[in-house]
């Protein structure tokens, strides 16, 4: 995707502050933190929302999710807690049309979220 701006940072052509760069997937700040800690967890691979996922991307997705659980253990946040997000349209906060996974910490999260 050209214009896609997670592809655009992926490649090189948008700066961003990365934190992790995988064969699969990167990580990078979010430039809009909404916690001391907020990464975003990026595969390479675009989808534009978890509704593109296909049973063939499902080691992808764990192997996301075990970047997220090396960032955090990299950050010592296991006995202070973190949360990793998932959203899915606009309606749920989406506003970046290439899936990504938010790892949040260093506040209390709230429970309900939203």
């Amino acid at each position: 995707m050209g214009d896609c701006l997670f592809c655009q940072i992926d490649k090189g052509e948008i700066p961003a502050e990365k934190v992790y760069d995988g064969e699969e997937v990167y990580a990078i700040k979010d430039v809009n933190p909404q916690a001391p800690t907020h990464l975003l967890l990026i595969p390479k691979k675009h989808l534009s929302s978890l509704m593109d996922m296909e049973v063939t991307d499902e080691r992808l997705f764990g192997a996301i999710l075990n970047v997220g659980k090396h960032l955090a253990k990299k950050m010592n946040l296991e006995s202070s807690g973190f949360r990793i997000v998932l959203n899915t349209g606009s309606g749920a906060g989406q506003s970046v049309f290439h899936v990504h996974f938010h790892l949040l910490a260093g506040r209390p999260m709230k429970w309900p979220p939203g």
